[in-house]
């Protein structure tokens, strides 16, 4: 992951507002690094050589359930059975893990393609089935170190509350462990060689688009419309992948991928329902339980 400008002038303007850097809470932000985009991002990019990125994009989705199943383990998640709530989030975390094993024991018959992609590139998917388990095995090691990475952000957030430069800090410290992963893995100059290519422009595009753009994006709507909201769009983005790989880089779609897209889609929005409905429900007792202290107050 690189370093945007915007990430750099953010990190700049907000010195005032981060707490001094002290060599635990520098380890701390090491391990989140690493988890978040060492180990995960190199996992993540891997794993799509082996499969196709229409299956890495549908997998993507089961990091919400993921995260609830590690919340619940370390009881940072309250799970109530005697409420459709606590169902909900049960009954979409199965479904998503029953999406995810359908997709990587079954692949199924390869989808008729209905004309020839405007953009060939070879070895974006596997061709075997040992290539296509393999891969299955990162991707979902991937995500559920970015799960891990997620939990802990909220342990690191109340020791170092500027998440904007917390933000730059993993960035600058994931690029440096991707740079020594790649020094130790690959030894010939032309693994560092970029030409003025599809490599290049897809370095620019993660840097500025990813990287700047994106996070700042994410951040607005959060801050307007709430986390839940901007989860919602995550499926979003498993289409859209979907149908640039097909008609665009005539990716081969296997109806295995398909069928298991849409289970791991059904399961997110149940446990994403059974979420909203828990925040709607926690924003009601907050608010009865400040007026009850203002009448308390007032009399």
């Amino acid at each position: 992951m690189n370093v945007s400008q915007a990430q750099i002038l953010i990190f700049l303007s907000c010195r005032k507002q981060r707490p001094k850097l002290t060599l635990a809470l520098f380890v701390e932000i090491f391990i989140l690094s690493l988890l978040g985009v060492g180990l995960t991002l190199n996992m993540y990019f891997v794993s799509m050589s082996y499969t196709s990125p229409t299956f890495v994009a549908s997998m993507v989705n089961t990091i919400a359930s993921l995260t609830f199943v590690i919340a619940v383990v370390l009881r940072l998640e309250v799970l109530d059975l005697r409420n459709p709530r606590g169902i909900a989030k049960v009954l979409g975390t199965l479904v998503s893990l029953a999406g995810v094993t359908t997709m990587t024991l079954y692949r199924g018959p390869i989808m008729k393609q209905l004309w020839q992609p405007l953009v060939h590139i070879q070895g974006t998917t596997g061709n075997n089935q040992e290539s296509w388990l393999k891969g299955s095995i990162l991707t979902v090691a991937s995500c559920i170190t970015w799960s891990i990475w997620y939990i802990m952000q909220a342990f690191t957030l109340k020791r170092y509350p500027a998440p904007l430069s917390l933000t730059t800090w993993m960035s600058f410290v994931g690029a440096v462990q991707s740079a020594v992963f790649t020094g130790i893995v690959h030894h010939k100059r032309a693994a560092w060689t970029i030409g003025f290519d599809i490599d290049f422009w897809s370095l620019v595009y993660g840097g500025i688009v990813v990287s700047g753009l994106i996070i700042y994006v994410q951040l607005w709507c959060t801050e307007e419309k709430g986390p839940v909201f901007v989860t919602m769009f995550n499926p979003l983005s498993t289409i859209l992948v979907a149908i640039l790989a097909y008609f665009v880089l005539g990716e081969k779609l296997y109806l295995g991928s398909i069928l298991g897209a849409v289970i791991v889609i059904i399961g997110l929005y149940l446990l994403l329902w059974g979420k909203e409905e828990d925040q709607q429900v926690h924003s009601k007792e907050e608010e009865q339980s400040q007026l009850a202290c203002d009448d308390q107050k007032g009399t």
